[in-house]
């Protein structure tokens, strides 16, 4: 039943899942000791598929492709697998707390390519401020490394294959609204995302180094916790607060996600949190903030 203001429920699941995907990268980050990255990301989407799958089947849901989105399907599994392959890549370089910055700069790519390609996105005075101020975020914050030589090489890849992975999810996201996908349920859309980047993220495995490197019992129960936890159940529960609250109000709630990330960095890593992590983080936040509240044109 669809409300139309968040209830105790309602926050109570916001926050869960704020809170899961706030510890996600962290989880990413521990799990990349044990097991080459890519592999690592293929292992938790072929395992989350199997997941979703069953738990559509228990809700008497028969997952069938919808005529005429079999090649969007494709596409938008794609595209989430590059997401994905940048992103446990940047994990490895980098540290959770810049990779957050980078990550969560995703709504500036997306609010660019709605302007470009979707009528009624284009971009406001306001919107074209958040994108000014983002953009100086991420810029700051890939210039203010910290470190020299091969640490400093290192994080600036880290940084860049975080980038790579925001243009990733953002080209997801924009696929969901802007292709054929716009007509395929929320719960099929990521069953093809997890679908076909199972296959494609273990594929591609083979090209970045032995697939275990120092493999412990720990390892393999975050790798679960991925799958289970955050994946299968963090995804379904957002999915199921999109169908019952508000858009704006849910997705307003994922700010709190980058924070978490950082915080998560901070607090169990020991990760550094200095004066140019909190410009850049706060200065995307601010642009990020502006293009979300900016009302459409036309």
């Amino acid at each position: 039943m669809r409300k139309d203001r968040l209830d105790a429920t309602g926050v109570a699941g916001l926050l869960l899942s704020a809170l899961l995907f706030g510890i996600n990268q962290v989880a990413i980050k521990f799990v990349d000791d044990g097991l080459q990255p890519v592999f690592f990301a293929g292992l938790r989407s072929v395992g989350a598929f199997v997941c979703l799958w069953l738990w559509m089947r228990a809700r008497g849901q028969r997952p069938r492709i919808a005529p005429g989105t079999a090649g969007a399907g494709l596409l938008v599994g794609l595209v989430f697998s590059a997401e994905f392959l940048f992103l446990f890549l940047a994990l490895d370089k980098t540290t959770v707390v810049r990779a957050s910055i980078i990550f969560y700069s995703m709504p500036v790519w997306l609010a660019l390519a709605a302007h470009l390609f979707l009528p009624g996105e284009r971009i406001t005075r306001q919107k074209g401020l958040g994108l000014a101020i983002a953009f100086a975020g991420v810029a700051w914050a890939l210039a203010h490394r910290g470190g020299g030589g091969a640490d400093g090489q290192a994080r600036l890849a880290g940084d860049l294959c975080a980038l790579a992975a925001a243009f990733g999810w953002a080209g997801t996201a924009f696929m969901t609204r802007g292709s054929a996908m716009v007509r395929v349920k929320p719960d099929m859309q990521l069953l093809w995302m997890l679908g076909v980047s199972g296959p494609v993220l273990l594929g591609a495995s083979v090209f970045f180094g032995p697939f275990v490197r120092d493999l412990q019992w720990v390892h393999v129960a975050a790798l679960l916790f991925q799958i289970v936890v955050v994946v299968a159940f963090g995804f379904i529960l957002w999915l199921w607060l999109l169908s019952v609250y508000p858009a704006s109000t849910v997705s307003s709630f994922s700010f709190l996600t980058p924070l978490l990330s950082m915080g998560f960095g901070w607090l169990l890593l020991g990760e550094p949190v200095g004066t140019p992590v909190l410009m850049a983080s706060g200065l995307v936040a601010v642009g990020i903030v502006l293009i979300a509240r900016a009302p459409r044109a036309g």
